[in-house]
């Protein structure tokens, strides 16, 4: 990957998976909780959301592996549902926030490439593709329903309460399986992955390359 593509994908990554942790805090501060926000977690200052695996080690691997997707995460905001005024509306709304917040970025960055389109300007055009993809990676690799990623905590808040604690007892077992799922020879989630973004740029109107 060419070197400014290589820094500028970073960044992207960095600032894609800062802003869906943020929308998780301002999500849970509308519904009472102001955990994140008394944690200084509001911001998008990167200090204080880097997580060395998740935001640095896994996307330089996967960019090392010439991966076709990249995606990462930050620290996951501290949230006390017990603060929410409605908690099975609160957990469902925080935790689709960031995944939202995901595929709003994606949108945008689509419209800012038709405008840059106008001006060829190559680099900017790759980096704007480079956001949508890692977006809508990381929008759809949450909406994977497996404890602790924000899919399971949407389908959670539709679950009688009993379900829905039973459910949710799988996270300790959950990035066992996702560790599983992620290297397994036939990776479903991966496939569909891939072809949605393919099919959302395809729609769009926008090459996959440059």
């Amino acid at each position: 990957m060419d070197p400014t593509l290589f820094a500028g994908a970073i960044v992207i990554l960095l600032f894609s998976v800062i802003v869906h942790e943020v929308m998780h805090g301002y999500a849970a501060l509308k519904f009472g909780d102001h955990t994140a926000e008394n944690a200084g977690r509001l911001t998008l200052n990167p200090i204080p959301h880097i997580d060395l695996i998740g935001s640095v080690l896994v996307p330089l691997t996967l960019i090392f592996l010439q991966s076709p997707l990249l995606f990462g995460w930050a620290k996951p905001v501290p949230v006390n549902p017990l603060n929410f005024r409605n908690i099975r509306k609160g957990e469902l709304y925080v935790s689709a926030a960031g995944i939202a917040a995901n595929f709003a970025l994606a949108v945008l960055a689509a419209l800012l490439f038709h405008i840059f389109n106008y001006f060829n300007i190559f680099t900017i055009k790759a980096l704007l593709i480079v956001a949508i993809q890692i977006n809508l990676a990381l929008a759809l690799f949450n909406l994977i329903p497996i404890p602790p990623l924000d899919g399971s905590k949407v389908l959670a808040s539709f679950l009688p309460t009993k379900l829905a604690l039973s459910y949710m007892r799988l996270e300790q077992y959950g990035f066992l399986i996702l560790l599983l799922l992620l290297i397994s020879p036939i990776n479903i989630f991966g496939v569909i992955i891939s072809l949605f973004i393919r099919l959302f740029l395809t729609v769009l109107g926008i090459p996959s390359t440059l």
